[in-house]
């Protein structure tokens, strides 16, 4: 079975139809958002470690006060040191939980707007068809659609049968402007053989990536600069060349929703700044 994806992420890769600085700036800007979720997260994970350890000390501090307590004369007067170290570290702790739940919020944006995205796709596309998938990969948005769905053998045209699926995703990119998508085709190892506009498997997976691109911009109404075309030609196979059907499944174009994360990405900038 011929397998096409479409997905949605930053992590899509260059291609002959994309120049490498564009391409290269998004996939940079991806990398820094993950290193910068790294650092975040261990960051998080520390704070956790010092409100337990503030915790701790206020039930050592009240256990303290209660042996004053207990060992004083006035039994219903906590020491005025007692108190008041309570007081501080109950303060600390309040402000360790402002810092932890605005630094979970950010965290937890992309994976909610992940999750978002893919519950839009499937009540759009909502198909029932095993040549159609709608996943997440690596936190990467993206559908799957069957190569016999889209092309014909060689052909880099794009059937009828797939425009009607091309509609539907179509639909949610243009109700969410803030993204933009990567097509980026994928053929098997066999040799192109055509009749001389393309040389090779990378004019054929770049050609079916700007076809798809075509037709979502001339015919489905989405705007030019939410796409980046991307060719890969037989270099990231997703199974060894080994049999027609191993061929089959690498021969694929995959559509990546990449959710732009700007918001996201500043709202963890300022608590990291706010940690230092």
């Amino acid at each position: 079975m011929k397998k096409v994806v479409i997905a949605l992420s930053v992590l899509g890769l260059l291609t002959s139809c994309v120049s490498k600085k564009k391409y290269a700036a998004l996939e940079a800007k991806n990398k820094e958002t993950q290193d910068l979720l790294n650092t975040a997260t261990i960051k998080l994970n520390s704070c956790l470690e010092e409100k337990a350890g503030l915790a701790a000390r206020v039930e050592g501090l009240k256990e303290h006060n209660q042996t004053l307590i207990n060992t004083s004369k006035e039994m219903t007067i906590l020491t005025t040191k007692g108190a008041e170290n309570i007081e501080k570290a109950l303060e600390s702790i309040k402000e360790k939980d402002l810092k932890i739940t605005r630094m979970q919020d950010a965290l937890n944006k992309k994976d909610s707007v992940t999750l978002a995205v893919v519950t839009s796709l499937k009540s759009v596309v909502g198909l029932n068809d095993e040549d159609i998938e709608i996943n997440v990969e690596k936190g990467v948005v993206f559908i799957s659609i069957s190569d016999k769905m889209l092309f014909k053998t060689g052909s880099y045209n794009v059937t009828d049968r797939a425009k009607s699926v091309l509609a539907k995703v179509a639909k949610v990119v243009n109700d969410k402007p803030d993204f933009e998508c990567m097509v980026e085709g994928h053929t098997d190892n066999v040799p192109y053989i055509g009749n001389g506009v393309l040389l090779d498997n990378w004019d054929l997976s770049v050609k079916r990536s700007t076809s798809i691109i075509r037709v979502l911009t001339n015919e489905l109404g989405v705007k030019p600069e939410q796409l980046v075309a991307a060719g890969r030609s037989s270099y990231v196979p997703l199974v060894p060349n080994t049999s027609a059907e191993n061929r089959a499944k690498n021969r694929r174009t995959r559509i990546l929703v990449l959710p732009k994360i700007d918001q996201f990405y500043d709202m963890v900038e300022k608590e990291m700044k706010k940690q230092k």
